[in-house]
């Protein structure tokens, strides 16, 4: 039986939402924020657009996890080949797969200024869901993103703190570009992508091609300008729509046991607490734990207080006295000053069959850069929503359990393994030689033996050492260090920048600031901070400590290997080129690639060739090349009256022999010219399968040639 609503009770059915809108001007161009469009079940919702380009944001809270001992956040960000108006995927399945790692990296970029702004202790799962669904070509999406991001949690009911912007700055011809185009990208000289609040920056990701430090802080400066607008429209938002608060779960202790607990601990003990290495430092706070449990013992029997709230409260106070000792006494937990450097180890070709390697140690953290030569051929092809890139370097990280001593399964990389390969890439990106003049593909892997902290930066360090030792003509070594900050209390200025953080430096200080770059400046940058934000002034004194270790970094570095060797790797294959015209491209590849085919096969070879007529020919040894380049030539030659050639007779006719003589190439060797005497039968002289020397005597308007073999005739 079917339910019919009568008429009136229809017109009172609302299953629309009203749309509400904010709009402002981001360096003369419009951007929008509309919610109530989409998605009307999650917490959260808004769409933000600029010209063309539409993110979806999405944010949405879900139960408190229970036992959970850390924020269970999600954040993603989601290409959709339908947003530029294409079909992705294999042929296969043409669903979207898994995440390129451009919309990693990204998810990374969104999640990363936002987690700090939740409650401390806060065991609610959200999830942020960032979805392109229209893409100009000309706006990035990614700004857009963490936009949406912010907004979508400001209009949720969340306890967020925010909101926060995201702008990319871009510097061209020495002119700073506020959100610049996707055709102008590789055009760049900085890539910088920004995160904050009103008051001060939050997170920086960067590449750069060897920047000053003052043009840097420049367009951070420009770039936090941005935000503060962006961040008013935000507030301007929240203010149309009515939001109520959500619920949510912080993990609570009994205040009166954490306050027992402290008063057991002793400062003096605390202090206690060092060591040059993290075993060291760990076994000392492990036996220091052991002692409290066993003041607490009787309490921890009778199920009064419970043994991971002893360790906790333990652990954070040795947190916060470490702290103190350095903003205080300018003491850190391995003896070092503030602004030192751990002792560093270099060695290059260290595996004997590699063409080339790296190791890097700077106190516990070794790791180990291999670099590999290959082909044109070997260039990673990356397939993303908006342009599909061709990369001729790469670089890959990995962090195995071991590396600090732990037990997990192997998995394939995580975010973290992608983001600190990444920025570990873009350091070497700017001093790489141009294609032209060095054309292998270069492929490094940073595997981390030992880590203690600042793992992506001795990457950096290893990827610039096995270079070198591969041959690689970089145009200058590039070096990487980590910079720390611990705060008491920022605006009363009774904090510490700390040069080279270790583990437990970063994990219990407020930020972690990775530069790298030449004696010239700056190729890339990531600020992360667990603190409301950063102002300007003290990101200027912490690039100004990271450039003076910098330059300590490379002189030690310089010790062991100063520029590339001369010559490559006897196990990296020879690569060289050679110019065609383009129009003789087609003659090269052959009808279905039949004759580049048959060529790489029989001179056992690898051909590439680019549109402008460069081939590029990678071979084994020199006898490879060398018959592949004369194959080429063959091709591509270019008939000239006197040239002389031994050709082969393809057929005969009773006016002569024609004969092919250059790979392909035919001309007309008439019966007049076989012989200086008269000849009656072209058969007298040469027949079919012979080999024969000629001369080109003419090459007519028509392209025919005319050939002679008159000077070498041997006949009676």
């Amino acid at each position: 039986m079917f339910k019919i609503f009568n008429k009136k009770k229809k017109e009172n059915m609302n299953y629309f939402k009203e749309t509400i809108e904010v709009s402002g001007m981001i360096d003369g161009r419009e951007v929008t924020i509309k919610h109530g469009e989409y998605a009307h079940q999650a917490s959260g919702a808004v769409t933000v657009t600029m010209g063309d380009t539409v993110v979806l944001g999405t944010a949405t809270m879900g139960q408190a996890k229970e036992g959970a001992d850390f924020f269970p956040l999600m954040v993603d960000y989601v290409e959709k080949y339908y947003a530029t108006g294409t079909i992705g995927g294999n042929r296969f399945m043409r669903r979207e797969g898994r995440p390129s790692d451009n919309a990693v990296l990204t998810s990374r970029m969104i999640d990363r200024p936002i987690r700090p702004l939740f409650p401390k202790g806060m065991t609610n799962e959200v999830q942020v869901i960032c979805t392109v669904l229209s893409a100009d070509m000309n706006v990035d999406p990614a700004p857009l993103a963490m936009i949406a991001a912010s907004a979508a949690l400001a209009v949720s009911g969340m306890p967020f703190g925010g909101p926060i912007a995201g702008v990319r700055m871009g510097m061209l011809d020495g002119k700073l570009v506020v959100n610049p185009s996707f055709e102008k990208k590789d055009e760049l000289d900085l890539d910088l992508m920004v995160a904050g609040h009103k008051d001060a920056i939050t997170m920086v990701e960067s590449k750069a091609n060897e920047v000053s430090y003052d043009q840097m802080l420049e367009a951070l400066q420009k770039a936090h300008e941005q935000i503060v607008e962006i961040c008013r429209m935000q507030d301007e938002l929240v203010q149309k729509v009515s939001v109520e608060p959500l619920e949510y779960t912080v993990a609570e202790q009994d205040e009166d046991w954490v306050a027992k607990i402290v008063d057991a601990i002793d400062d003096a003990r605390l202090d206690e607490i060092h060591g040059l290495t993290k075993p060291e430092v760990k076994k000392k706070e492990k036996a220091y734990i052991d002692e409290i449990l066993e003041k607490f013992a009787a309490e921890i029997e009778a199920e009064e207080v419970s043994k991971g709230l002893v360790k906790s409260v333990v652990a954070e106070q040795s947190k916060k006295r470490m702290r103190y000792n350095i903003v205080k006494n300018k003491k850190r937990i391995d003896g070092r000053s503030i602004d030192q450097i751990r002792d560093i180890r270099t060695q290059v070709g260290v595996l004997p069959r590699t063409h080339g390697t790296g190791m890097f140690q700077r106190g516990e953290t070794q790791v180990l850069s291999v670099a590999t030569l290959g082909s044109p051929n070997d260039a990673q092809l990356v397939e993303t929503m908006d342009l599909d890139e061709k990369k001729r370097y790469f670089h890959h990280y990995n962090f195995p359990a071991y590396s600090v001593g732990e037990v997990k399964f192997l998995r394939s990389p995580g975010r973290r393994e992608i983001g600190h390969g990444d920025l570990a890439e873009r350091a070497l990106l700017p001093v790489l030689p141009p294609v032209e003049e060095f054309a292998y593909t270069m492929r490094v892997v940073s595997e981390v033996m030992t880590c203690n902290g600042s793992s992506s930066m001795a990457s950096v360090c290893g990827s610039t050492l096995a270079l070198m030792d591969a041959g690689v003509p970089i145009k200058k070594p590039v070096a990487g260090i980590a910079m720390g900050l611990v705060a008491l209390d920022l605006e009363a200025g009774d904090y510490e920048i700390l040069s080279d953080i270790q583990g437990l430096e970063d994990f219990a200080g407020d930020m972690d600031f990775k530069v790298t770059g030449t004696r010239d400046g700056i190729t890339a940058l990531q600020m992360d901070i667990k603190l409301d934000g950063m102002p300007i002034e003290i990101m200027k004194e912490a690039l100004d400590r990271a450039e003076k270790g910098l330059h300590f970094i490379l002189d030690k570095m310089e010790e062991t290997i100063s520029e590339p060797r001369a010559e490559l790797s006897q196990y990296a294959p020879m690569i060289e080129s050679m110019m065609i015209n383009p129009k003789q491209i087609g003659d090269v590849i052959g009808k279905g690639g039949e004759t580049i085919q048959e060529l790489t096969a029989e001179t056992n070879t690898e051909i590439s060739i680019e549109d402008d007529g460069q081939v590029i020919i990678t071979a084994p040894d020199r006898e490879s090349f060398e018959a592949a380049k004369a194959r080429i030539e063959a091709i591509v030659y270019v008939p000239q009256p006197g040239d002389v050639f031994e050709g082969k007779v393809l057929r005969t006719e009773p006016f002569g022999a024609i004969v092919d003589f250059s790979a392909g190439k035919t001309g007309l060797l008439h019966i007049s010219e076989l012989a200086p005497k008269r000849t009656e039968k072209t058969e007298d002289v040469v027949k079919k399968d012979d080999l024969v020397k000629v001369e080109i005597l003419e090459v007519g308007r028509d392209g025919k040639v005319k050939l002679s073999h008159k000077k070498f005739y041997k006949g009676e």
